[in-house]
C-alpha cells in the first residue's frame, strides 16, 4: 500500500514535470501503479528469516560470534529464499487466482483493498484530488512515526513508554511499592505506531486476541505462578527501586537446580498452540495442496503434450491430462499468452534456485543437498497454505511453515546427527521453507493486485524480479545493521537488569522448537507441559469445530472464537503489553472510524496505517545507524520517567 500510494506521488510529479522526456515521462495510470507497487513488493517481500530463523542460529552458536563474519552466508541463503519463491509464484498465481478463486471463495483482503485504492487515484473526476489527500494522509503519518521513534528515543519514558504506574509510585514518594508490581509484569503503554497501524488492518479479533492473551499470561497465570513457587523472578532494583523484579529471564536452564521464570514456563503453551493450530488447520485445508498437485500434473501434461504435437508426435495420457487442465473451472485469465511470463523462464530459474539452495546448503551451513531439496520441496507445500490463509483471512499462516519444517527435520535429525549440527540444519531448512513461503505469498497477493488492475503478469513478474534482486543485498544489509546496533537481539546479556529494545518472541519460539526437537530431553516443567498438552488439545478442537461445524448461517460466530495465533504470540512474547496495547487500541479505533464515519475512514485508513508501519520502520534503521555512531538515546538520552533508573 505505501508503494502503490508514495509512488502515486512521485511519479505523477515526474510525468507532470518532464512530460516529453523519455522514460520518466509519459502515461501514467493504474497498470503503471501496479508495476512500481509490484516492484516495492520484491524489494520489501522477505522479512521472517532475518526476525525469527537467523538470530535464533546466533543465540544456539551455530553461526560465527558477529553476523558480519558471516554476510557471505547469510547473503547467499537470501538468494535461495528470495529467488526460489519468485519463480515458483508464477504457477501459484494461475493456480490461485484464475483456477480455484472462485471455487475456495478467495477474496484476497488487503490485495483488493490495494488496487482499489490504486483505481481511486487514478479515477476520472475525483479521483487526483482522493489521491492527493490520501499522499498527504500517509505523508503526515510517515513524518509523525518517523519523529515518535527518532525523536521519542531521547526521552523514552515521555515520548515513547509511558510507564503509568511508576509515575504514580514516584508521585507517592517511592513508597507505594505494591505499585512496581505491574511493572514488573510488563504493564505499560508503548506509543508504537507500527502498532497501532497494524491495528488499523487486523480488526478486533485478532486484536483482542492477542491483548486477551497478554492478560491471560502476565495478569492471571504468571503471578499465580510465583505465588505458588512454580516460578521466581529475579530482583534487579536497588534503594528506592527495591520492589523491581524481572520475570522474563531464559538463561541458565542447563542448570541441574533450574527453576524457570514466568516467560519460559509460558514459552512453551505459546509455541503449542502456534504449532498445533497452525497444523491442525494445514491438514484441514489439504485438500488445497491436493487440488495444487493435480493443477502441477495437469498443466505439465498440457506443457508436454503441445510440443508432442509440435513434433507431429501424440500420447493419449498426455492428451488426456492436457484436456484436464483446459477443463479446469475458474475465472477468465484476461491476460494473452504474450503477457504471460514465458513458461521456460520460470521453469529454468526454479531449477537453477533448487541447484543453488543445494550447494549453499551443502558448501556454506554443511546440509545434505536432499535435506536442501526436501526444504525447498516443504516451502512450496508451505506456499500453498500461506498463500490460501492470506486470501481467505488476510493472515497468511507463515508461523505454520516455520514450525512445520522444524518438526519435520526434527523427526529426520533424531539419533542421526550431533547436537548442534541437527540444530544447525533444523533452521536451515526451517528459514529456506519459510522463507520461500514468505516471498510466494507476498509476489501472490501482488499478482492479485495486477490481475484487479488487468497489468500484464509478464511485466508484474519483471518489476517483482527487480525488487527481489534489491531486496537480496538490502535485507542482509539492514540485518547486519541491527544486529550491530542491537546485540542483544542476537546474543542476550546474562545480567537480568539488562533490558534489550526488541523483544524478539520468534527468535525465543525458533530457539525454543529446535532445542526441543534435537536434544534427547529438554527440561520443561511438568506443570507447563500439562498446560501446553491441554491447550493443544483445545486449540485442535476450535480448529475442527470451526471447519466442520460453524458454516453456513453459523458462520458468522467464527468472529468470536479466539485467534490462537494471536495468543500464542502474546505468551511467546514474555511479560511485555506494549504491543498489545497498541495494536488493541488501533483496532478499536479502526472499528469506532469505520462505524461512524465509513467514508471517512475509506478513504485515509489505508494511507494512514502504511504511513504509520513505514515510518516507524524507516525510523528504526535511522535509529540503529545513531546507536553504532553513539549518538542515539541510549548515549544522548534521559531516563526520566523509566523505572529502575537515576532522575
Amino acid at each position: 500500500m505505501f508503494g502503490a500510494i508514495f509512488g502515486y506521488g512521485f511519479i505523477l510529479m515526474l510525468t507532470k514535470s518532464l512530460p516529453h522526456v523519455p522514460i520518466l515521462g509519459g502515461k501514467f495510470g493504474p497498470q503503471e501503479n501496479s508495476i512500481i507497487q509490484a516492484a516495492a513488493t520484491g524489494a520489501g517481500g522477505m522479512s521472517g528469516v532475518f526476525v525469527a530463523g537467523l538470530p535464533a542460529m546466533y543465540r544456539l552458536d551455530l553461526l560465527s560470534d558477529d553476523p558480519k563474519k558471516d554476510f557471505g552466508r547469510i547473503l547467499t541463503i537470501t538468494f535461495v529464499c528470495a529467488f526460489f519463491g519468485l519463480f515458483a509464484a508464477v504457477p501459484l498465481r494461475r493456480f490461485f487466482i484464475i483456477n480455484v478463486a472462485r471455487e475456495l471463495n478467495l477474496v484476497f483482503p488487503t490485495p483488493t483493498a490495494t488496487a482499489m485504492t490504486i483505481r481511486s487515484m487514478h479515477a476520472v473526476g475525483s479521483g487526483a484530488a482522493d489521491a492527493l489527500r490520501k499522499i498527504k494522509a500517509l505523508g503526515i503519518a510517515f513524518i509523525i512515526a518517523l519523529l515518535i521513534i527518532c525523536v521519542g528515543q531521547y526521552a523514552d519514558g515521555i515520548l515513547h513508554n509511558w510507564h503509568i504506574f511508576t509515575w504514580f509510585y514516584v508521585w507517592s514518594g517511592y513508597t507505594a511499592s505494591g505499585l512496581l508490581e505491574p511493572e514488573n509484569w510488563g504493564w505499560y503503554i508503548q506509543l508504537t505506531p507500527a502498532f497501532f497501524g497494524s491495528g488499523i488492518l487486523v480488526g478486533l479479533n485478532a486484536a483482542v486476541s492477542w491483548w486477551g492473551g497478554t492478560v491471560v499470561a502476565w495478569g492471571l497465570i504468571g503471578p499465580l505462578l510465583v505465588h505458588y513457587g512454580e516460578c521466581i523472578g529475579i530482583a534487579v532494583g536497588e534503594g528506592k527501586w527495591e520492589g523491581i523484579t524481572r520475570f522474563s529471564v531464559m538463561t541458565g536452564v542447563d542448570n541441574p537446580d533450574y527453576v524457570p521464570s514466568p516467560r519460559y514456563w509460558m514459552l512453551w503453551p505459546g509455541v503449542m498452540v502456534l504449532m498445533v493450530y497452525s497444523l491442525i488447520e494445514f491438514f484441514l485445508h489439504g485438500k488445497v495442496v491436493w487440488d495444487g498437485i493435480k493443477f502441477a500434473v495437469h498443466e505439465s501434461a498440457r506443457s508436454i503434450n503441445n510440443r508432442l504435437q509440435a513434433r507431429g508426435h501424440s500420447n493419449a495420457w498426455f492428451a488426456k491430462q492436457a484436456a484436464k487442465a483446459d477443463a479446469d473451472g475458474g475465472v477468465e485469465d484476461f491476460a494473452s499468452a504474450q503477457d504471460q511470463v514465458p513458461t521456460w523462464v520460470w521453469v529454468a530459474g526454479t531449477l537453477a534456485a533448487l541447484v543453488l539452495a543445494m550447494i549453499v546448503s551443502e558448501v556454506q551451513f554443511h546440509m545434505n543437498a536432499g535435506l536442501a531439496l526436501l526444504a525447498c520441496i516443504l516451502g512450496v507445500i508451505f506456499a500453498f497454505m500461506s498463500i490460501y490463509g492470506g486470501a481467505v483471512t488476510d493472515c497468511a499462516p507463515l508461523t505454520a511453515s516455520a514450525k512445520a519444517s522444524q518438526l519435520v527435520y526434527g523427526g529426520i535429525t533424531k539419533n542421526h546427527f550431533a547436537i548442534k549440527d541437527a540444530q544447525r540444519i533444523n533452521l536451515v531448512a526451517g528459514n529456506i521453507a519459510s522463507g520461500t513461503a514468505d516471498v510466494a505469498n507476498s509476489l501472490v497477493s501482488d499478482f492479485r493486485v495486477g490481475f484487479l488492475l488487468k497489468t500484464p503478469p509478464k511485466l508484474q513478474f519483471y518489476a517483482q524480479a527487480m525488487g527481489t534482486v534489491v531486496s537480496v543485498f538490502l535485507a542482509p544489509g539492514i540485518f547486519v545493521l541491527f544486529m550491530s546496533a542491537y546485540p542483544c537481539v542476537y546474543r542476550p546479556s546474562d545480567d537480568p537488569a539488562d533490558i534489550c529494545p526488541f523483544a524478539a518472541p520468534s527468535v525465543a519460539a525458533w530457539q525454543a522448537v529446535a532445542t526441543a526437537v534435537t536434544m534427547p530431553s529438554i527440561p520443561i516443567p511438568k506443570s507447563s507441559a500439562y498446560f501446553s498438552i491441554a491447550m493443544g488439545i483445545l486449540c485442535a478442537v476450535q480448529a475442527i469445530v470451526k471447519h466442520f461445524w460453524l458454516v453456513g448461517s453459523r458462520e458468522k460466530y467464527r468472529d468470536w472464537l479466539p485467534n490462537w495465533m494471536s495468543v500464542g504470540v502474546a505468551w511467546v512474547l514474555g511479560p511485555d503489553s506494549g504491543y498489545a496495547n497498541a495494536i488493541l487500541f488501533g483496532s478499536i479505533t479502526a472499528w469506532w472510524w469505520r462505524k461512524w464515519f465509513n467514508n471517512h475512514f475509506e478513504m485515509y485508513a489505508f494511507a494512514i496505517a502504511a504511513g504509520l508501519i513505514a515510518g516507524e520502520g524507516f525510523g528504526g534503521v535511522i535509529n540503529a545507524a545513531l546507536e553504532l555512531g553513539k549518538v542515539s538515546g541510549s548515549f544522548k538520552g534521559t531516563e526520566i520517567a523509566l523505572p529502575g533508573a537515576e532522575w
